[in-house]
């Protein structure tokens, strides 16, 4: 990079300086609710207006939700900066119930007049969208609440200077490039803080903070004609700053680019039936997958059918309390109350309180994600009409629906640890990290991938692989499975960003696991090419 180039760069960091303005967790804590009187005094205003509008226009419910969000990315390559964003929205959206259809609208113009407008637009739809209504809305009650809740952290990530965070970058980038064979390095920030305010002709008024974190390092290996890269798994978290420096990126970073200078030398995967053990580095994201979309209750009704498809767990009457969907000693739980995950909230866009619930309770499907319009559909089927609170939107201009919580798979009672799984595996494949998927329009057949895989042979590692990716169904493949870790093996990982519905929208989820071990899975070779 020529002296000039490097000048360049120096005054673009500067000129955006000037513009902006893996802990492991078993336990399920209850949010920390911080009464504090009122919230944000404007943004309240706003959305009061807004639902007595709503109400005047004929509404019998509305809600409003004014937000402010903020969101930063940085990214580098090597010694360069490949990307600076820094963007901030504020807004309201309305949503109104008359004569039990919905409507809803959305605005940046919070004058008095643009707030107003937006209500009256918002009941109009629903006067309008009666005419297409099959079966009047039903809300499953909710006790009205008024409170605040800011995600607890130590230092605002937005906040900190954009040169230490260039800082942070270049300097991870510099260790993973001394390694020898390395020959590129990319590393990245997200970060979001985002402020809510919900009000709803119920009585329910609620501002919440959250604060989002995640970096990201990837890195290629080359040697004779042949690449390898690895990305380390860095999963998002509900904290601030605190969390990006626990990471020591610059310190891990020769650690992680070791590997992939290992896998230049990895052998190519035999084809065939292995006992598979998952990391939970490679798990969370089959748990996202093959559990967590397919029991979202939208999905197995057929309502949501946006990035891949519906669900095989369904009719909900035939799968509720009967679909066997692992062993005995399988428990999934839902929840928005685990510290530090990117679920994490007091309640979620109707006002629920934040819920931890069992999906799968000894093996044995129980319940699907639900919100208040959703619970009354299966309540006959649960004996409960309360929503599980699983209602968010990602915007103010995006109208809230059902959005997947934080899903886990819960650790062993036992002390089981990812040493003890490999030392009762006699011929085996080990996977670590996530890579690619594939999975069919029911959530039914799958394939995944990941960043490192080994071969496990007389209960021990004998080797790095190559070329492997696992294939199952996916009831099969969770009923398969024999062994689990313990709590101290259990980890948090997730994603910043999954994507539902159209207009799409994307949320943030956190999955949480121990590793696993699955009997007689097919391994297939990624670089077959007959």
């Amino acid at each position: 990079m020529s002296p000039n180039r490097r000048d360049f760069v120096k005054a673009g960091v500067a000129a955006a300086a000037a513009t902006i303005a893996g802990p492991r967790i078993v336990t399920a804590s209850p949010p920390r609710i911080v009464r504090v009187g009122r919230g944000e005094p404007v943004a309240e205003a706003l959305a009061l207006q807004a639902i007595d509008v709503a109400r005047s226009a004929g509404a019998q419910y509305a809600d409003a939700r004014v937000g402010r969000y903020r969101r930063q990315s940085l990214g580098t390559r090597e010694r360069q900066i490949t990307g600076v964003s820094d963007a901030e929205t504020y807004g309201i959206g309305v949503r109104t119930l008359v004569d039990g259809a919905w409507g809803f609208a959305a605005t940046a113009d919070l004058s008095k007049d643009g707030v107003a407008r937006c209500a009256r637009e918002a009941a109009r739809l629903s006067r309008a969208a009666k005419k297409a209504m099959r079966k009047p809305v039903e809300l499953a009650p909710v006790t009205a609440v008024k409170g605040t809740w800011v995600t607890p952290i130590a230092r605002d990530p937005i906040d900190v200077p954009i040169e230490e965070k260039v800082a942070l970058l270049f300097a991870t980038n510099e260790a993973a490039l001394k390694v020898p064979k390395i020959r590129f390095c990319t590393s990245g920030l997200q970060l979001l803080r985002e402020v809510k305010t919900l009000a709803t002709t119920e009585g329910t008024l609620t501002t919440q903070t959250f604060i989002r974190s995640e970096a990201s390092f990837s890195v290629t290996a080359a040697d004779n004609g042949i690449t390898e890269s690895f990305s380390e798994e860095l999963p998002p978290r509900s904290q601030g700053w605190e969390y990006i420096e626990a990471l020591d990126l610059p310190g891990h970073a020769a650690e992680w680019a070791q590997v992939a200078v290992e896998k230049l030398t990895a052998k190519s995967v035999d084809a065939g039936v292995y006992d598979l053990i998952l990391q939970p580095t490679n798990l969370w994201l089959t748990i996202h997958e093959s559990i967590g979309h397919p029991t979202e209750l939208d999905r197995a009704m057929g309502y949501e059918a946006n990035f891949a498809g519906t669900s095989f767990v369904a009719p909900p009457g035939k799968m509720i309390g009967k679909l066997k969907y692992g062993p005995e000693f399988m428990n999934i739980q839902g929840d928005r109350t685990q510290e530090h995950s990117v679920g994490l909230c007091a309640w979620d866009d109707e006002g629920v309180p934040a819920d931890s619930w069992l999906i799968i309770d000894k093996g044995i499907f129980r319940e699907y994600q639900t919100t208040r319009e959703q619970a009354p559909w299966v309540s006959a089927l649960t004996g409960t009409t309360r929503s599980h609170g699983c209602s968010y939107a990602d915007s103010w201009s995006s109208v809230q629906f059902q959005r997947m919580p934080n899903v886990s798979l819960m650790p062993n009672g036992k002390d089981v640890t990812l040493d003890d799984i490999i030392a009762a595996t006699d011929r085996g494949v080990m996977i670590r990290n996530s890579g690619s998927w594939s999975i069919d329009h029911q959530r039914y057949n799958f394939s995944f991938s990941g960043q490192a895989y080994y071969e496990i042979r007389g209960g021990k590692v004998a080797g790095m692989l190559k070329d492997v990716a696992y294939q199952a169904v996916t009831p099969v493949f969770w009923n398969s499975m024999d062994m689990l870790g313990g709590k101290s093996s259990y980890w948090l990982g997730g994603t910043f960003g999954d994507g539902k519905g159209e207009p799409g929208q994307s949320n943030s989820i956190s999955h949480g696991c121990p590793p696993a071990r699955f009997r007689n899975v097919d391994i297939i070779n990624t670089a077959r090419t007959v």
